[in-house]
């Protein structure tokens, strides 16, 4: 049943935040037919915007609505981004970040492969940087189409055969629009009415629901004796066998999150590498923020709802105790949130996909005009495939989109992360290790029916980790092995392009 007061406050609060993605193309102004003002918006946000932007970015729909959803089934393994990604992430990025915006700044690079090609002399690393990160994102972007589909039936705008997809297409329609038009700037200036929207919506549910429930100690006490009494048993508090597979699903996330293409253009469009350091010394207050919307899968619980669903917690439980008009406002913080981050990431890998594929494999030189009008184009082309992934695939394998996306993308963090700092492994080793460690992830993603931790015996002990972590183990392993072998045999290296200057920071004014 349709809830008409919700659904006409989500449409006017979507329709408010299109008509500020088509006015975007005309913030901070720049010739949008030039790849480097369409991708990155000529590098011209400061701190505020470019918190923003990571924030809607790195804090997807999908992610407030499967960690309540996680919680309602896993209990207190569903915990693990909070404080494990903040721990890692963030401090991680703080050092790296601003060395990679200095040299991609200086060298005029768009994405990681720019940086993979000239710092080992390998297009094939090129190739293998750029392909892997669009599959990943791609992915990504069929979970924001999840976490809009789930606000989308929560409103009540059910059917059958595709008028039940029409609202979704509808919305992927209007974001590909305005995304075209306006590049970067379009997702830049609609997460921050996002942001402001989730917000909103963790405080008054963390004041009011626990007011109604009796208080977080009868919200801990149900949780908890609902996930000990279910088929799969779980807990609010960890087991000792369960904290190899929290620590590694957290350390795996926490190095992964950057080397997804959309999270490394946020940082690139910052104005400088100060900025970039203040976002990622400020970000963890979205982690604080994510922690809230995390226990509303207790709430939820102790709330007795009947979820045909785990993704339904988060929309049935602010159905449940709050007005229409402010489950309006709920469900469009949740579509809104769905349609940043994929815009990010389908201009991430538009930018990839012309840049280290099209002109890479193309014998003459485009212009500047030809070269952003393919992004453009491949920007809608991406759209398209996921938006075709998540119609026509079964609803069930959507849930393993993140663990496919988690697990490929670590594989180039020894190309990028480590080539950031130094030479030493061998440029067709790191496509030896590639090549292990996606065969090691996919063998292990399949052999374990698609649970995201793998267990192997190591001297008799049963060792349960993330499977991009056993993935990424195999490649670095596999990496130096053949760097040793192939440097004993004086196989060429290729030649550096980039040179120490490219990595000493300029001085900026303050922003």
């Amino acid at each position: 049943m349709i809830d008409w007061t919700a659904l006409a406050v989500f449409l006017v609060l979507f329709g408010g935040v299109t008509v500020l993605g088509f006015a975007a193309a005309n913030w901070h102004r720049g010739d949008l037919n030039v790849l480097h003002e369409w991708g990155l918006a000529g590098q011209r946000f400061g701190t505020l915007v470019t918190w923003f932007l990571l924030g809607g970015d790195v804090y997807t729909a999908y992610t407030f609505v499967a960690l309540p959803a996680l919680a309602t089934g896993l209990g207190a393994l569903a915990f693990f981004p909070l404080v494990l990604i903040t721990a890692i992430c963030y401090p991680l990025v703080f050092v790296f970040g601003p060395r990679f915006w200095t040299i991609a700044h200086k060298r005029h690079y768009i994405t990681y492969a720019d940086f993979a090609r000239d710092r080992f002399d390998s297009k094939s690393l090129e190739l293998i940087v750029a392909v892997t990160s669009i599959v990943a994102v791609m992915l990504y972007i069929s979970l924001q189409l999840v976490g809009l589909q789930v606000a989308i039936k929560a409103l009540g705008l059910t059917g059958s055969g595709w008028l039940a997809d029409l609202p979704v297409i509808a919305a992927f329609a209007v974001l590909a629009a305005y995304t075209y038009r306006g590049g970067l700037r379009a997702p830049a200036l609609v997460a921050i009415v996002k942001d402001i929207l989730i917000y909103a919506t963790a405080i008054a549910a963390v004041i009011f629901v626990p007011m109604q429930l009796g208080g977080f100690a009868h919200i801990f006490a149900a949780a908890q004796l609902s996930l000990a009494s279910a088929a799969k048993p779980a807990s609010i508090a960890l087991a000792p066998s369960q904290y190899s597979a929290y620590v590694t699903l957290g350390i795996g996330s926490g190095l992964a999150l950057f080397m997804y293409p959309n999270n490394i253009t946020g940082v690139l469009s910052a104005k400088s590498t100060d900025v970039v350091r203040r976002n990622m010394a400020m970000l963890p207050a979205y982690t604080l923020m994510l922690g809230l919307i995390a226990l509303s899968g207790y709430m939820a619980i102790a709330a007795g709802l009947h979820l045909s669903s785990p993704n339904d917690a988060i929309p049935m439980l602010y159905k449940h105790f709050f007005p229409s008009w402010f489950f309006g406002v709920t469900m469009a913080a949740i579509g809104i949130g769905a349609l940043v981050p994929a815009a990010v990431m389908s201009i991430a890998a538009a930018n990839l996909y012309t840049r280290n594929i099209h002109v890479a494999l193309n014998d003459r030189k485009l212009s500047e005009r030809e070269e952003t009008g393919i992004a453009k184009l491949a920007s809608l082309v991406v759209k398209m495939g996921a938006l075709a992934a998540v119609l026509f695939l079964p609803a069930q394998y959507s849930i393993y989109y993140q663990l496919f996306a988690g697990a490929l993308i670590l594989q180039i963090l020894p190309t990028v992360l480590i080539g950031l700092y130094t030479k030493w492994l061998h440029r067709s080793a790191l496509v030896a290790g590639w090549a292990a460690g996606i065969a090691v992830a996919l063998w292990m993603i399949v052999a374990n029916h698609f649970v995201s931790t793998f267990t192997l015996h190591l001297f008799g002990a049963p060792v349960s980790m993330f499977i991009g972590i056993w993935a990424l183990a195999a490649d670095l392993l596999v990496a130096v092995l053949v760097t040793l072998v192939l440097d004993a045999v004086h196989v060429s290296r290729g030649i550096d392009r980039t040179t120490p200057d490219d990595y000493v920071e300029v001085e900026y004014p303050a922003t």
